[in-house]
């Protein structure tokens, strides 16, 4: 079967159908509101996303990993690592506050 990436309008669908047709019912299913931009049949059976691509390559700038090391140097303590995570990137007391949260919710 056939794998196919399908573009609409807010969402890229990557998807197994037997043909293009089948491949827009997916999208009409599961997102009836969205316009269709795009039924592309890819080459292969996998689909594969660079992250270098995506600009993830560079570890030192993971604001997930900068901010589990905050946390870690601060011993859980939420104001000091929002603080350091300042500090390190530079960033808004808000921006700051969102990573080192979003950070303890997973579980540091």
């Amino acid at each position: 079967m056939p794998l196919f990436e399908i573009e609409t309008d807010a969402h890229i669908i990557i998807t197994w159908a037997d043909d293009e047709s089948s491949a827009q019912e997916v999208v009409d299913d599961a997102y009836p509101e969205d316009e269709v931009l795009r039924v592309t049949k890819r080459p292969r059976d996998s689909w594969v996303i660079s992250k270098g691509a995506l600009g993830l390559t560079d570890r030192t700038l993971d604001p997930c990993m900068i901010a589990r090391d905050c946390l870690s140097k601060s011993a859980g303590d939420k104001v000091n690592a929002i603080r350091l995570y300042r500090m390190e990137t530079g960033c808004d007391v808000d921006q700051a506050r969102r990573a080192i949260e979003s950070n303890m919710v997973m579980g540091w």
